[in-house]
């Protein structure tokens, strides 16, 4: 494989000549050691099947199926599919998912490590996602936002953003609201998280899952608190031009791994609704949240 040191924007690597069937235990270090460092490698002309997929995904950490059946492909549950396009057979997957700042299973006990990500099929224009690099974030705050945020924790839920189920239809919302309280009780993580890998401090909030910040007994902190954080951080611009927002295009074939710990991501859906349609893959890696887990 030839390892190109900065892709589009200089951000991240791209990886040419990879051969999912010859790879190495070296190569593989290699690449992971890239995505934990550069934040994001693209893996350029991949033609995987969904066991193929899986497979590689399995080669950077464990494999975690998303707890919502509706997502799953139906050869593996361990892909998430996120598709527009209608079949004779039914439905597969769920359409535009993830127009809204986020890091992938935030909201639950094990956030993932590492998200591998593959677009089958790509529409003619807005074809990307936006990113958020949160070490970088952190690392641009002011002085007062910093001292305000010292030894404080966020909380996050899933509740604003699940989408109802063709099960849920007909049911009073209270119920449903109840159920994503019973599924997915809320998370409790440090706002600043020190990577277990790179020793890097980021703010671990986004505008989807964090709903409250609060102090270390657990007081409640301001509202507006989390307001200037958000905003700080880029993810309240609308229209995507603040100094920390960055947007990965693709290519047919591109497959897409990235540091689900530091980057937040929103995906760019096209506006004429042409057919689009990829797969996910999600795992975990042997290493705590945060280093300060495993001290």
């Amino acid at each position: 494989m030839r390892i190109d040191t900065r892709s589009e924007g200089g951000r991240g690597i791209e990886v040419h000549d990879f051969d999912p069937a010859a790879v190495t235990a070296d190569d593989l270090a290699t690449l992971r050691r890239h995505v934990y460092h550069d934040k994001i490698v693209v893996l350029k002309a991949q033609t995987l099947d969904v066991a193929q997929f899986v497979a590689l995904g399995a080669a950077f950490g464990e494999p975690v199926a998303y707890y919502e059946p509706m997502y799953h492909h139906p050869d593996s549950e361990y892909v998430f599919v996120s598709s527009n396009i209608s079949r004779d057979t039914g439905r597969v997957g769920v359409p535009k998912t993830g127009a809204f700042w986020h890091s992938d299973y935030q909201f639950m006990p094990r956030p993932f490590a590492i998200t591998c990500f593959y677009p089958r099929k790509l529409p003619t224009v807005s074809r990307g996602t936006y990113f958020i690099d949160m070490a970088q974030a952190y690392r641009r705050l002011g002085p007062r936002l910093r001292a305000a945020i010292e030894n404080t924790y966020c909380l996050h839920s899933a509740r604003r953003y699940v989408k109802i189920r063709p099960e849920d239809v007909f049911r009073p919302l209270g119920q449903i609201i109840a159920e994503v309280e019973r599924r997915t009780p809320p998370q409790r993580w440090p706002t600043v998280l020190r990577h277990p890998v790179t020793g890097e401090d980021l703010l671990y909030i986004s505008e989807a899952f964090t709903y409250a910040i609060e102090d270390a007994a657990g007081a409640a902190l301001p509202e507006a608190l989390l307001t200037d954080l958000l905003a700080a951080s880029g993810q309240l611009d609308t229209g995507y031009e603040h100094e920390n927002i960055f947007l990965r295009s693709y290519e047919p074939g591109d497959l897409v791994l990235w540091d689900n710990r530091t980057l937040i991501h929103r995906a760019l859906h096209n506006p004429g609704n042409e057919a689009t349609e990829s797969y996910r893959v999600t795992v975990l890696d042997e290493f705590p949240l945060t280093s300060e887990e495993a001290a």
